[in-house]
């Protein structure tokens, strides 16, 4: 798995600025005055660091942008990194300001002077964040090299601060890596593997294979992943850190390695992107990944469904039926429209076995949210205003974008089956509603429960404020958010 950045913190010690060699980064105001760290590099530059911030390139710069000062006069430093930063800058600014250091520091050392920041901690998450590239399949790729000091007067504090945020940037890197595989790194057996590895951090993780869910009755994830040679499975990861008989949320991600749309094949253009349908089990493993780190005090189950959908002499066909694991049929119309066979059997089993507080399943589930809300937002769907309005929340206390969808009886119309209790596709209008209305009927009565769209944000074909081309990890950070201010216990 991708490491994150070694990053200390140390005591602010002027003196040690002129031999550092790598990069430096200091932080200015809007308004260009010096704080004692900038005075000392502008004292060793011989005042090019004063010409810099009174100069265009500087005074142009937003909040949380850097301008950069090369192999300075007077310092080892290969380049001088000044961000325009206020000490009292939101959150937004000071991760940007990270994130623009991250993009700056290739593999040199990197020395930030956080001067007088109040919040130095969220600087240090941004600069993780964006620290990240995936070079495990090239030939002559190799992991970020360097490491990051940061610099303050409180050194104890920020690093106290930015332990939790950077357990959620090593979750976040989990799910970029398991979304960026290909899918013959990526086969269900290795993703199981890989999550099962993850009770040496203190998750109670149990494989269920074949046979047990054929037990189970969960037949329509079976019937996805009946084509391909590899098996199928269902992983669970718990995370006992709250109160002891208090109900777990329960989180349940579709684990699709790969989707050629079975016997509904897709066309080929643009079929190689499809090592990101497991995106909403990545996510979900990235989430207790970084729960189990931070020690959260609460009680969070994740369950993923792993398949893989191929089209064979053994693959389901159009018009096959399929009895679920709650007992109701579904028609095939449309072997292409498979996440949804999947997840409805995990949150059938999740509801039944644990009894959770709340449900919230996360699926790269249709291209048809793409089209409603492009890549900028994850499609919203939810049964209960609260748990809804507190997760828009924290999804936008954390920059990652979320707008909820409608919900209705009306829609149930366009699933209703002439052999079969429902199919599995309403047609092409309202794609992402009816594919909701589909989950929401394994959801049982007076169940709190969200479905999140991720497809268009799970993986990106530009970088974001916090992440390069690719997967992007979205929702882990959102997810935290909303479990810390919901779930967790004082």
């Amino acid at each position: 798995m991708t490491a994150l950045t070694p990053m200390t913190f140390t005591e602010t010690d002027i003196d040690q600025i002129a031999g550092h060699t790598g990069r430096v980064a200091v932080t200015v105001g809007a308004d260009g005055k010096l704080n004692p760290s900038a005075r000392r590099i502008n004292k060793l530059t011989k005042g090019a660091l004063e010409r810099l911030v009174a100069s265009d390139s500087f005074t142009k710069l937003s909040a949380g942008d850097a301008v950069s000062l090369g192999f300075p006069t007077g310092m080892a430093a290969e380049a001088v990194d000044v961000v325009q930063l206020a000490n009292n800058a939101d959150q937004e600014a000071l991760r940007a300001a990270g994130a623009a250091l991250a993009k700056r520091r290739g593999d040199a050392d990197l020395l930030v002077l956080t001067g007088g920041l109040r919040k130095a901690a969220e600087l240090c998450f941004g600069l993780a964040m964006r620290d990240y590239t995936f070079e495990d399949r090239k030939s002559n790729g190799k992991p970020r090299k360097g490491q990051v000091v940061i610099m303050n007067s409180k050194p104890e504090e920020v690093e106290a601060a930015a332990a939790p945020l950077l357990a959620i940037a090593d979750g976040a890197f989990m799910t970029r890596d398991l979304t960026n595989e290909p899918a013959n790194i990526l086969t269900t057996t290795e993703f199981a593997d890989r999550l099962a590895e993850m009770e040496s951090i203190g998750l109670e993780v149990e494989v269920l294979d074949e046979a047990k869910l054929e037990e189970l009755g969960m037949r329509t994830l079976l019937s996805v992943g009946q084509g391909s040679a590899s098996p199928s499975y269902v992983v669970v990861m718990k995370w006992n850190g709250g109160e002891k008989d208090a109900a777990p949320l329960a989180l349940v991600g579709k684990g699709v390695v790969f989707d050629t749309g079975g016997i509904s094949l897709k066309p080929g253009a643009g079929m190689e992107d499809m090592t990101m349908d497991m995106g909403g089990a990545g996510v979900v493993s990235g989430v207790m990944r970084s729960l189990a780190l931070r020690k959260a005090k609460a009680n969070v189950v994740g369950l993923v469904g792993i398949v893989e959908n191929m089209p064979s002499s053994t693959a389901t066909r159009p018009g096959d039926v399929i009895k679920t694991m709650k007992g109701d049929t579904v028609e095939v119309i449309n072997t292409d429209a498979e996440g949804r066979l999947v997840l409805c059997d995990v949150l059938w089993y999740a509801q039944e076995r644990f009894n959770p507080a709340g449900v919230i399943d996360l699926a790269t589930l249709t291209g048809a949210i793409i089209i409603g809300l492009g890549h900028d937002n994850a499609g919203v769907f939810s049964n209960d205003d609260t748990l809804c309005n507190a997760f828009l929340k924290a999804a936008q206390t954390e920059g990652e974008g979320a707008w909820r969808m409608p919900l209705g009886a009306g829609y149930d119309k366009l699933l209703k089956s002439r052999i079969a209790d429902m199919k599995n596709i309403g047609g092409r209008p309202a794609g992402s509603i009816t594919a909701a209305q589909f989950l929401q009927r394994f959801i049982k009565d007076g169940t709190p429960w969200i479905h999140l769209d991720i497809a268009g944000v799970a993986s990106v074909k530009s970088e974001t404020a916090l992440a390069p081309v690719g997967a992007t990890g979205w929702g882990v950070a959102a997810l935290n958010r909303l479990i810390s201010n919901l779930y967790e216990t004082e």
